[in-house]
């Protein structure tokens, strides 16, 4: 029996969609958690509708969830870690996708839809059949 790591096209597909989140989610979250709302509100009208600790809390939320989509599973410590970071960024999806019905916003619906899926995909295959 080897303890080599499982390499597949899917684990390699898996790992490059967990690095491509991994960007966007930890770029918005910095940006989320630092920027002052008011020029936040610029591009993001929704920031208007949302307290300030609520959208740093956002942002936080985001970065660890990007740092979560790699860093368990890169150094092998605790990779559970990382099907359960996938999982609570889709969460913030689903709110987001929620905010943004509210708010007729439904371009943004969309983007959010996608990331929606990317994160339900890495939590399939992390929590599944390739598992880390």
């Amino acid at each position: 029996m080897t303890l080599e790591p499982k390499v597949s096209s899917v684990n390699i597909f898996l790992w490059i969609l967990q690095a491509v989140l991994a960007v966007l989610f930890l770029m918005a979250g910095i940006m989320k958690a630092t920027r002052p709302a008011a020029k936040l509100s610029k591009s993001l009208p929704w920031v208007e509708d949302v307290p300030l600790p609520t959208l740093r809390l956002i942002g936080v939320v985001e970065v660890l969830g990007a740092i979560g989509l790699i860093l368990p599973a890169a150094t092998g410590i605790a990779p559970i870690l990382t099907p359960i970071a996938a999982t609570g960024l889709a969460v913030v999806m689903v709110l987001a996708v929620f905010t943004h019905l509210r708010r007729k916003e439904y371009g943004a619906i969309a983007f959010n839809a996608v990331l929606l899926i990317l994160c339900v995909i890495v939590a399939w295959g992390r929590f599944g059949p390739y598992a880390l």
